[in-house]
């Protein structure tokens, strides 16, 4: 399943591991576990600026700094936002703290803490790269086990197991929805995409992310919105740097398809989930 935001896709993956929950598809039994979303509305400009972050903001950081003495790989939680000053007051590991102007310090991530609800046989997606374990952002696989300390057992869908402690890794999510973006280089047999006409974040809905979401089914992708009469428009945005006196037109050749492999469907999301599943 695909969608074009996080917020969205945090939803659609929510509501699907409850209900297969609850059918009995994955095991009853839930283990709650702490995790790290990506704050991904972000941009790269963002984050040189202080008043960007909040309070208790985790930050990674991919890249060493002489000028602040913060190495790559390292955590840290921000204690103080001072946005008149743009100095930004982050907690380090080892319990001292470190006072830095964030346009000094590249190469930085930040997240939300979260605890979310796994269970043995969930689809689970990883939100950052592990090297160590040759484990790719965004790779997907499926919770063999749950050991009573947290423990997990995770067949990757490469087929390579592993096992992972989330209090050392915690960059995990639930992995049945993904964004169009996270989508791409991936296939599947068959693909559901949500589009939102009424999207706050309207540049997320556009020719590009029609294209990466349909070419990712092999042989269906059904399109689920609230607004059929409004999708045309929405997903004929031309995002490319061409120029305005050259559009683009994905919509139409994906309505000529309705009759084979791809069909758009208008019908309330909770409709869509029970057709799905």
């Amino acid at each position: 399943m695909i969608s074009p935001d996080n917020r969205s896709r945090t939803e659609i993956n929510e509501r699907i591991h409850s209900e297969l929950r609850s059918r009995g598809v994955v095991s009853r039994n839930e283990h709650s576990i702490g995790t790290l979303m990506p704050r991904q509305e972000m941009t790269g400009a963002d984050r040189t600026w202080a008043a960007q972050y909040q309070v208790n903001d985790v930050l990674r950081y991919s890249r060493s700094s002489r000028e602040t003495g913060i190495e790559k790989g390292e955590y840290a939680h921000v204690t103080r936002v001072d946005a008149g000053k743009n100095m930004l007051t982050v907690a380090r590991a080892d319990g001292t703290e470190q006072t830095y102007d964030p346009r000094r310090q590249m190469g930085v991530t930040v997240y939300r803490e979260a605890v979310k609800s796994f269970s043995v046989g969930d689809r689970i997606q990883f939100t950052a790269p592990k090297n160590e374990l040759k484990i790719a952002n965004r790779e997907l696989g499926a919770i063999e086990d749950i050991a009573s300390n947290g423990a997990l057992r995770i067949k990757l869908d490469s087929g390579c197991r592993i096992a992972l402690d989330p209090a050392e890794y915690p960059h995990l999510d639930h992995g049945y929805a993904v964004t169009s973006h996270s989508s791409q280089g991936q296939t599947a047999d068959r693909v559901l995409i949500h589009v939102d006409t009424d999207l706050a974040a309207k540049d997320l809905l556009n020719h590009r992310m029609a294209y990466v979401s349909v070419s990712r089914g092999q042989s269906d992708a059904q399109i689920f919105t609230n607004d059929r009469s409004a999708l045309a428009n929405a997903l004929s945005q031309d995002v490319s740097r061409r120029s305005a006196s050259q559009p683009m037109q994905m919509v139409a050749p994906i309505q000529q398809q309705e009759v084979g492999q791809t069909r758009h469907v208008e019908h309330d999301f909770d409709m869509g989930i029970g057709m799905g599943f």
